[in-house]
């Protein structure tokens, strides 16, 4: 029996390292990503401040252990097997639930993961414990803290509508005061708003989240209670004194001090709020077994856990070594480095990519009755006031060669300091948020009210925070369900069951996480090339891109006829993602465009190089396009079991993959030419076989649309690879240029470098 246990426990312990990592580098977003979009610091120093909140913030979590102690089942209705199969269940349920959401990039939660797991598997352990003792199924409310867990299912619900509200509120008083060119306004105001921000981090995250720190005196917090206002009002002076000096005097710029400290106190709050997610369990399970193992001679299966309510603090020893994990994870995680610079992308509105969310039918709907609203108000309130209001929203136009940034630095600051506020809060009141739903909320709510949600991009912000709300629900009953299926397994079948899914839950974990290769990413000189929008700069992309998307896509075609002669609908299925995912890296390549035309400025010659990049992506992105429907066609083909290709039609159909694959090794306007002669001659002799051999519609269809396909691709690339050529004869015609100015600049020199020295040599003669 203990050697069983202390194995358990060194698996959950395992675990618990590895939902740590898994967890910060999906999470480290959330704090991370206002400071680094609206790059108020350089990118170390912002990772060494949240490390510092996070570091202190864990600390401060002691508290929230509870929750998995007590703030879900009644541990004096469970005994220690019962409790261990719950904390057994949960972990290997967490691990697996949030490493499934992860690959398939829907959103989840951690926070509501944890807290539906643990209702989940107490609720099957009780209802196997009933049935086998025959109790009546009307006592099984006794084993959940009803009222606990329903508060912090509410707190979860609220805290979204919350944060949404207080984000636009807040954000639309703010810039009604300061304007997008809070320059102005700044010199005046500047020194109140950050004492605000300043005493509102202190306030909710010492005054309020330090309550529950393990290292907290009694004495401590009751001098805060009786001194609150007092303090509060010391800190504003203090902070207005200093930050006004400063801004009058110095002329210094204090919105960096307030991004960085919110960046802290948000870092602060979430690893005081969101560790309980990671590391809680294990704590509690470890709790559990010195209990215990504190009365020798204890039956496991007759010993209750109403001891757990006594053990009110997690040693620091513990919180600590969790806050290390997590910082180094936020120094060392591709992943999580790769998931910031994806949300700044995508948070931007002038970068030309993909939306992050699509359409959906209910945000069409508000988007439509919003816009009748607005016309009804417009009717009722008078058009000055409609003016007045719009002027103090009008943004400065970016100058030539600068770009704009996701958003300022006044919307990153409320960004930090209101979510930090709401989850300090949360966590004074030992009630778990969604520290990613909060902060995403915040950022939706200051977004609206900066007038970011224009026509163009409402309904897709919208469908974003509907998915939210969706990915709530649907985390909620996916976790509950699976860990309730799986505590049911483990209660019934026993000790085999329960190593052998934490063995497996641990392997998966490992390695979708571990040993998984990334992909290739953008490299930050390309994303200098592309910012700088320049002739050669866009030569050199053109010059990289155009061959290897040539290759990829007529690699996708030709292994896809292959395939479809095999009639193998797994490989097609492949195949058809590929060209998805080919079609969307090319459409967000191609998107870059409007930035380069956002900047303006430049010479002729620049501008051409745009226009010529323009082009070359857009032929290239119908070309994906298509390629993208043409493999739907052959895979539904394929799918629904009708006829194969045979005879000439099959013959025809491995010629082409195999000119395909020819084309692509060595590309040449001769080798197209010879290729559509005989795409000409392959079409012609079709269109006389149907019918001589009376083939029907559908497979027509799908053989000519392959042909059509493959006529297009050859048409569109040539004129890409025209014009590359084209371009690169005119960078190379400015590099001479160039180099002939340079050289005759340099001559000059030496001429009148040359006179110089000759005069120097007379007048000292």
């Amino acid at each position: 029996m203990d050697i069983f246990l202390y194995t358990v426990l060194a698996l959950i312990a395992a675990l618990a390292i590895c939902d740590l990592f898994v967890g910060v580098s999906n999470d480290a977003v959330n704090f991370l990503n206002s400071a680094v979009g609206s790059r108020t610091a350089p990118f170390w120093v912002i990772l060494s401040v949240a490390s510092a909140g996070v570091l202190l913030g864990a600390t401060f979590s002691s508290g929230m252990m509870e929750i998995a102690k007590t703030g879900v089942f009644v541990p004096e209705m469970l005994t220690f097997k019962e409790v261990m199969v719950i904390f057994c269940a949960v972990i290997v349920t967490d691990v697996l639930l949030l490493n499934t959401f992860n690959s398939l990039g829907l959103p989840t939660s951690t926070t509501v993961s944890i807290v539906f797991e643990l209702l989940g598997g107490t609720l099957a352990v009780a209802c196997a414990k009933i049935w086998m003792s025959g109790a009546p199924f009307s006592e099984l409310g006794s084993y959940v803290n009803s009222g606990k867990a329903l508060a912090m299912i509410m707190g979860i619900l609220v805290s979204v509508i919350i944060a949404f509200v207080a984000g636009l509120v807040i954000q639309y008083i703010l810039r009604l005061i300061f304007t997008f060119q809070y320059e102005r306004m700044y010199r005046w105001a500047g020194g109140i708003f950050g004492a605000v921000s300043l005493t509102a981090i202190l306030y909710f995250l010492v005054m309020k989240g330090a309550r529950g720190a393990s290292f907290m005196q009694p004495e401590w917090i009751l001098w805060m209670d009786e001194n609150t206002e007092e303090i509060l009002f010391g800190v504003f002076a203090l902070c207005f004194v200093l930050f006004q000096s400063a801004i009058i005097f110095l002329r210094a710029n204090i919105f960096p001090f307030i991004i960085l400290s919110g960046t802290f106190a948000l870092a602060f709050a979430f690893a005081g709020n969101d560790l309980v997610n990671f590391v809680g369990v294990p704590v509690a399970a470890l709790d559990s077994f010195h209990l215990f193992t504190s009365q020798p001679g204890a039956d496991p299966e007759v010993m209750t856990m109403g001891g757990l309510r006594n053990i009110t603090h997690t040693p620091t020893l513990i919180l600590a070594g969790s806050g290390v994990v997590m910082c180094l994870t936020l120094w060392f995680s591709k992943k999580a480095h790769r998931v910031i610079r994806t949300a700044v992308n995508l948070s931007s509105a002038t970068r030309g990519g993909k939306e992050q969310f699509g359409s959906s039918l209910p945000a069409r709907v508000m988007v439509r009755s919003a816009l009748r609203m607005n016309d009804v108000f417009h009717q009722i309130i008078p058009k000055s006031v409609f003016a007045a209001l719009d002027t103090r929203f009008v943004k400065p136009r970016p100058k030539p060669g600068q770009i704009e940034l996701p958003f300022d630095e006044l919307r990153a600051s409320v960004n930090l300091v209101l979510a930090a506020a709401l989850i300090a809060s949360a966590t004074s009141m030992k009630l778990p948020l969604s520290t990613t739903y909060v902060t995403f909320m915040v950022a939706m709510g200051s977004s609206l009210s900066d007038r970011a949600w224009d026509r163009e991009s409402a309904v897709y912000r919208i469908s974003g925070v509907l998915t939210v709300i969706t990915g709530w629900f649907l985390t909620a009953f996916s976790a509950a369900t699976a860990c309730g299926f799986v505590a049911s397994l483990m209660a019934l079948w026993g000790e085999p069951v329960i190593l052998i899914g934490m063995i497996f839950a641990l392997c998966v974990i490992a390695r979708t996480n571990f040993f998984t290769k990334d992909a290739p990413e953008e490299t930050e000189e390309t994303a200098r090339q592309v910012d700088k929008g320049d002739q050669s700069s866009i030569c050199e992309l053109l010059t990289t891109n155009v061959n290897h998307y040539l290759d990829r896509t007529l690699t996708v075609f030709s292994d896809g006829l292959v395939a479809f002669l095999r009639e193998d609908n797994e490989s097609l299925a492949k195949l058809k993602a590929e060209s998805i995912s080919l079609m969307d890296e090319i459409s967000e390549r191609r998107g870059i465009y409007y930035s380069m035309a956002l900047q303006g400025g430049g010479r002729k010659r620049d501008r051409d190089a745009r226009n010529f990049y323009y082009r070359a992506f857009t032929n290239m992105k119908e070309v994906s396009h298509s390629l993208r429907d043409q493999l739907g066609v052959a895979e539904n083909y394929v799918a629904n079991s009708h006829s194969p290709f045979r005879g000439k039609m099959r013959e025809n159909t491995i010629l082409l993959a195999k000119e395909m694959q020819q084309v692509r090794d060595n590309f040449s306007p001769q080798a197209c030419t010879r290729v559509l002669e005989h795409l000409d001659l392959a079409q012609q002799s079709f269109l006389v076989q149907i019918g001589d051999e009376h083939i029907s519609l559908r497979k027509s269809e799908l053989y000519l649309g392959f042909l059509l396909f493959a006529r297009e691709v050859l048409n569109r690339f040539m004129m890409v690879k025209l014009l590359q050529t084209e371009l690169e004869v005119e960078t190379a015609k400015t590099a001479q240029e160039d180099a002939e100015k340079k050289a005759s600049f340099n001559e000059a020199l030496v001429e009148g470098a040359v006179l110089q020295n000759t005069a120097s040599d007379k007048q000292t003669a």
